[in-house]
């Protein structure tokens, strides 16, 4: 087991003890006041933990608190996974960026792009671009998810089951025939819409490797790098180290979720590359100090130091921000300054979104409200975990790093 544990003083890595002290108490509030179950939160430099810290309960009926080993459902925090999956698979030179996603999954070759109308019966136009992989990296691919709520295309996700969660009996192959059927927002490449876009990449992989990606995720990711309590379920003998997935009741109490949080303790008809895995912060620290070290981590490289580089810089379109050419449906967090690179959010411009960050900081969380960040500026990985839907309800994430980069002075 990826065990994460303090391992240096504060001080000795350029934090001021003391000043790091108020990240608890600061979070300790959430708890206290019923907002969230329990969370863990760890600080580490130059890989090595300043801070590790847990409060409140996996489980509130079953009243069993936070312990280093709870298992989190991550989410969206599967997308960097993906995304290094495939970028693992273009330094090989089986894919490239600029591939039509056609190539590997045919039922994208024809798209189409919305226009107008309503859900039953909208107006679209052909796409004047191909769907590319790096288009489904960014999301600037034209997709979307049914749960945003927001466009006519959305409904139409949710028209054919896809909210959530997929349909019954369709696997990942079937769900992105099914999206390919279905309109595009907007032209490929030319907006951001945080989408199912990394769902497609997962079948990019599959075709691509000639493997599950369950099967590739194990034998090319998490095998190597140890992340052995990290996968796309819960086997029952650890079910109850899995901590609980809440939302808010009609009265702001918390109400344990059943019907999504269940679905984890089975394995899944659909490998959901942009959602589907269960971690533990020890794993995931290693997945991230991964990142931060430039593809390697003790003695195993799962990327070269200038792809990962080259993925956490900004793509979008002219250098733009999310502000500027996304859609942002669910934030919490000001988009003004923040691109997106090849599978991360990344900082373009720490002064416009006034959020003590820095230039190259790149981050994603999850659904549930896990976060996590690394600013290889600083060497600082930041990661959070809890399990409240929806991510949006509270400033978890800017104020993450407010309190993490205050506290460093040397």
């Amino acid at each position: 087991m990826a065990e994460i544990k303090v391992d240096v003083e504060p001080g000795e890595v350029g934090f001021d003890a003391g000043r790091l002290g108020r990240l608890d108490p600061h979070y300790r509030r959430y708890v206290d006041e019923g907002r969230l179950a329990g969370w863990t939160l760890a600080v580490s430099r130059h890989g090595r933990v300043a801070h590790l810290s847990h409060h409140g309960r996996r489980d509130l009926e079953a009243d069993l608190s936070v312990t280093d080993d709870t298992l989190w459902r991550i989410y969206s925090m599967t997308k960097p996974v993906t995304s290094v999956a495939a970028m693992m698979l273009y330094e090989q030179g089986v894919l490239e960026l600029m591939d039509p996603v056609s190539r590997w999954i045919p039922s994208f070759a024809d798209v189409r792009v919305y226009r107008g109308g309503a859900a039953p019966n909208p107006s679209t136009v052909p796409a004047v671009e191909p769907v590319r992989v790096w288009h489904l990296l960014t999301h600037t691919s034209g997709l979307t998810y049914g749960f945003h709520h927001a466009h006519a295309v959305d409904e139409m996700y949710r028209q054919r089951g896809y909210e959530f969660t997929p349909p019954p009996g369709v696997d990942l192959a079937a769900a992105c025939d099914t999206f390919a059927e279905l309109p595009l927002l907007f032209q490929p490449g030319t907006e951001w819409n945080y989408s199912v876009s990394t769902d497609v990449l997962g079948r990019v992989v599959e075709v691509a490797s000639g493997q599950s990606l369950d099967a590739f995720f194990a034998e090319h990711i998490l095998g190597p790098l140890g992340m052995d309590q990290t996968a796309w379920s819960v086997d029952p003998s650890d079910a109850d180290r899995l901590a609980s997935l809440y939302t808010a009741g009609p009265d702001g109490a918390l109400v344990r979720n059943r019907s999504l949080g269940d679905r984890t303790l089975r394995p899944p008809e659909l490998l959901a590359g942009g959602a589907g895995l269960v971690s533990t912060a020890g794993d995931y620290h290693r997945f991230t100090r991964m990142l931060l070290q430039g593809g390697e981590l003790d003695g195993v490289r799962l990327l070269g130091p200038r792809t990962v580089a080259y993925m956490t810089r900004n793509h979008l379109p002219d250098g733009a921000d999310l502000e500027t050419i996304g859609r942002p449906n669910f934030a919490e967090s000001s988009f003004r300054g923040v691109g997106f690179g090849l599978g991360f959010s990344t900082v373009a411009d720490a002064a416009a979104g006034k959020v003590l960050t820095s230039e190259g900081e790149y981050a994603w969380g999850g659904m549930a409200s896990t976060a996590f960040y690394v600013d290889p500026a600083t060497g600082v990985i930041a990661l959070f975990f809890t399990q409240f839907m929806p991510s949006s309800a509270f400033p978890i994430r800017s104020r993450l790093r407010t309190l993490v980069n205050q506290a460093l002075v040397d």
